[in-house]
């Protein structure tokens, strides 16, 4: 048996006065408040009389304005999980009804001088209690004292204790009301406690519901009305309503589950101390439901055999939520269960309706999960999870679904999907297409309430001409996981006729096996050891041999396998695709967003900033190979190395690639047509602002030191150097400098970006502008005391008598100009230098990668 410390909670105190004797029904109402202040009048008698109770986690009492928690002995010491969630939001808050606002477990604790404790509970440290070291645990996590009630009075009877908890709930405190960051985000500053009072309060037998609704005084800000709360400009003050769930824990926690990063689970963790360690252990454990067969199906599980299970996970709608889109909903919802099949488990997961006329039911309350369907502008779905800290069992998830979503759905439909897909061409999608996104959408945010996490390198594992074969992609999909961010088969050309379902992602190889891997049957006997070896294996021998099940993380490293929204094992060929497909719509555009009810082009103009986008998405896919690093998590018993670094070709290919579609100004996506339709220069600087995104990325200082890092590392091997790497970017930028010279706005624009760039490289305090000078400070960590400030010295005083000698052969006027400052603004940060005979200059660089393959 182990013992927690560390739980920092909050704890409510009472204090006794008399004797309570036993109240009348549960919710029986007797009268709205005393009808006599008599001081021979004792509060047992009068709620008893005058009051009305109702019984549960805590048994409420309410008499007139007052309310009382009944606190039995039995739940002291309890952990029990508080979740606070919005009811109502003011307009303009960016938050919603049934959106968390935070989470906290508390304990009950008998106090001194007739008082009850509330604290607020944090797992921090464990230690067997037989353990002297456990000692040592326990006097370093004492736990805060949020509150302390007097204990009103006492019922023997059912051994609970009486403590009026009005104030406290309508108190502005960590608990019940908004955090202070929470408060600094709306412009809020004091409680107005004459304006908040208590909605209402329901108590069930394993939870307890509070309602209430509180007013803020909103700070003045004076000429920035934009930032704050329309309610706050008319009124001063902002109103919510807010509901906070008690539900108690579970006595014993659900056996944990050891955390791997081989497979994609969010987790929490603890320090685990012992007498016989060396080392501290930190106890990492995955998010997971509590999955159990029912007792007399336990050895057909253990033997295989599919099981209903004891309590399936059952996910309600929101009763706001449009009828047209609820059947596809519950049927995103419902995709899961061919998962937990893998895991011996049928019907384990079921989407349904929200029950008319239940009044036992609330939308906010934390025992139930639903989807939460907003009326909102913005364009997202999110799928949390609430756990217990002890062990990681999930209890429950509210996924909130923003109405405006159809909007990013559709554009990111047309723009991918727009030249393979018919039904995709035209502003308002039939309601079965539509449908059918949603349902995609449901299951990526039904998985991350499973427990599982993005696995950004899921696409890595379809070969990027698989993408073109229809029955390929009937047999796996275009990825082998619905929580990559793997749209839409880009890849995918007209003449492959791909059918149209083929083109969306889907439970996947990856998505069954992690589920199999958190939900199926491991004894509960074996000892932690053998259950880590165990779990282990599974990886080692699955993952070993289905290059599919690969868990690549949520791209958040140097790793190109590992990337949002990219498709396909190689980044250029797919890119190249993808850029064809965006060739071929945009003529296209202006009839495709053609609106009956609209005489306007803004769907023109929005489409066409996706097609940006989509382009850049592409161009910065094919920038990560470059210093590229690919990372493989790895244990002991396993072959391979856990670091690699990209291959030097599939770098080179990478920067030939961004020399076809980037540095040569992409004129195909400059289409007159759009633009003077819309009127909008910004869709032209867009592409310059791509532009000069690629060349920062390309000289920042992470990169080239990483470049470095693998030179030294790998100085035995054929690995892209910086020096080599700098001067192919270089001879792609200037190696067409010669007597004929001229240049174009757009050639002189990337020259600049260059120079500037080069120059932040060299001396970042010399950086101008904001971006420029942000990235060159962040930077700057990266190249103090490395080899590359030098390569930038030294390419930029190459650069400068290159440009000196070409300056007086040239005829072009805007190119001379341009020359002429270019060279100034070098000479100002490393001045003039004198001897261009013995300067390094480049040789054309061997780049194989077909040009210019994506323009048609």
């Amino acid at each position: 048996m182990r013992l927690f410390f560390g739980l920092i909670g909050a704890l409510l105190v009472v204090s006794s006065c008399n004797l309570l004797r036993p109240v009348g029904e549960n919710n029986k109402k007797i009268s709205s408040g005393p009808k006599s202040s008599s001081a021979s009048k004792t509060l047992d008698k009068v709620i008893l009389k005058e009051g009305t109770s109702q019984d549960g986690l805590f048994s409420v009492h309410q008499l007139g304005d007052k309310y009382y928690f009944g606190i039995p002995d039995s739940i002291l010491e309890r952990e029990i999980l508080v979740v606070t969630r919005f009811i109502k939001t003011p307009a303009g808050s960016k938050n919603y009804g049934g959106e968390e606002i935070g989470e906290k477990t508390i304990i009950w604790e008998k106090g001194p001088s007739n008082n009850i404790f509330l604290r607020i509970a944090t797992l921090v440290s464990v230690a067997n209690e037989n353990d002297e070291i456990s000692r040592a645990v326990n006097n370093s996590n004492i736990t805060p004292i949020l509150e302390t009630f007097e204990i009103k009075a006492r019922y023997e009877k059912k051994k609970s204790s009486l403590i009026d908890v009005t104030d406290f709930i309508n108190s502005e405190n960590n608990l019940l009301a908004l955090s202070s960051a929470q408060k600094e985000s709306y412009k809020l500053s004091s409680l107005e406690k004459d304006k908040s009072y208590i909605l209402g309060i329901k108590s069930f037998p394993i939870n307890t519901e509070v309602q209430t609704v509180k007013t803020y005084k909103a700070k003045t800000i004076k000429g920035k009305t934009k930032k704050v709360l329309p309610a706050a400009v008319l009124s001063g003050v902002v109103t919510l309503e807010i509901n906070n769930s008690f539900i108690l824990l579970p006595k014993t926690p659900m056996k944990k589950r050891f955390y791997d990063p081989r497979v994609g689970y969010f987790a929490s963790s603890y320090l685990e101390y012992g007498d016989e360690q060396q080392r501290v252990d930190r106890n990492t454990y995955i998010h997971r439901w509590r999955l159990e067969p029912r007792p007399e199906d336990q050895k057909k599980w253990e033997n295989g055999e599919l099981v209903e299970p004891k309590k399936p996970i059952i996910f309600y709608l929101d009763p706001a939520t449009p009828k047209k889109w609820r059947p596809y909903l519950i049927q995103g919802i419902n995709d899961w269960q061919q998962a937990f099949e893998q895991a011996g488990f049928k019907s384990a997961i079921v989407g349904r309706e929200w029950p008319k006329d239940n009044d036992e039911m609330s939308l906010e309350d934390s025992r139930f999960s639903v989807l939460r369907y907003f009326a909102s502008p913005f364009k997202n779905a999110y799928g949390p999870n609430i756990t217990d800290p002890r062990s990681g069992e999930i209890l429950e998830s509210h996924i909130g679904w923003y109405h405006n979503l159809m909007n990013l759905l559709h554009n990111w439909y047309m723009v991918q999907a727009g030249p393979v897909d018919p039904r995709a061409q035209k502003m308002e999608f039939d309601t079965d297409l539509m449908g059918e996104l949603i349902r995609f959408v449901a299951s990526h945010e039904v998985g991350h309430t499973l427990g599982l996490r993005h696995n950004m390198g899921a696409s890595y594992a379809t070969p990027v001409e698989k993408l073109r074969d229809a029955e390929w992609l009937k047999e796996n999909g275009h990825t082998s996981s619905i929580m990559d961010y793997a749209r839409f088969n880009y890849v995918a050309q007209p003449q492959d006729s791909i059918p149209p379902k083929y083109l969306m992602p889907r439970i996947g190889d990856y998505d069954k096996w992690a589920v199999q891997w958190g939900y199926a049957h491991i004894s509960e006997n074996l000892d932690e050891d053998s259950e880590r070896e165990i779990l282990n294996q599974w990886v080692i021998d699955s993952v070993g041999s289905n290059p599919r099940l690969w868990f690549g993380g949520e791209g958040r490293d140097f790793d190109p396998r590992s990337q949002t929204e990219d498709l396909g094992d190689d980044a250029m060929v797919a890119s190249n695709y993808g850029i064809m497909n965006l060739q071929r719509i945009v003529p296209f555009l202006t009839e495709w967003t053609k609106e009956s009810n609209s005489d306007d082009y803004s769907g023109l103009d929005e489409v066409y900033q996706g097609v940006i986008k989509q382009y850049e998405n592409y161009l910065f896919h094919v920038a990560k190979n470059i210093g590229g690093i690919y990372v493989t998590p790895k244990t002991m018993g396993e072959q391979g190395e856990v670091y690699c670094p990209v291959t030097k070709q599939s770098q080179k290919e990478a920067l030939a690639f961004l020399n076809n579609h980037i540095f040569k100004e992409p004129k195909w996506l400059i289409n007159n047509e759009i633009l003077n339709k819309t009127f909008s220069p910004q869709s032209k600087e867009s592409i310059t602002k791509t532009m000069e995104s690629i060349v920062i990325n390309l000289l920042g200082g992470s990169r080239m030191s990483r470049m470095t890092f693998i030179a030294e590392r790998y100085e035995d091997e054929d690995v892209y150097t910086p020096e080599a790497y700098l001067d192919d970017l270089h001879q792609l930028i200037w190696g067409d400098m010669n007597v004929f010279y001229s240049t174009t706005p757009y050639r002189r624009k990337l020259q600049k970006a260059y120079v500037a760039n080069m120059i932040a490289l060299y001396k970042p305090s010399e950086a101008e502008g904001v971006v420029e000078g942000i990235l060159a400070k962040l930077s700057e960590g990266y190249t103090s005391n490395t080899d590359v400030r030098s390569l930038a010295l030294d390419n930029l005083a190459m650069l400068q008598q290159k440009i000196k000698g070409t300056i007086p052969v040239i005829t072009h006027r805007m190119t001379k100009a341009h020359l002429n400052y270019l060279k100034k603004e070098i000479e100002e940060v490393i001045g003039e230098t004198k001897d261009p005979g013995n300067l390094y200059i480049p040789a054309n660089p061997d780049l194989s990668i077909e040009q210019d393959k994506g323009e048609e």
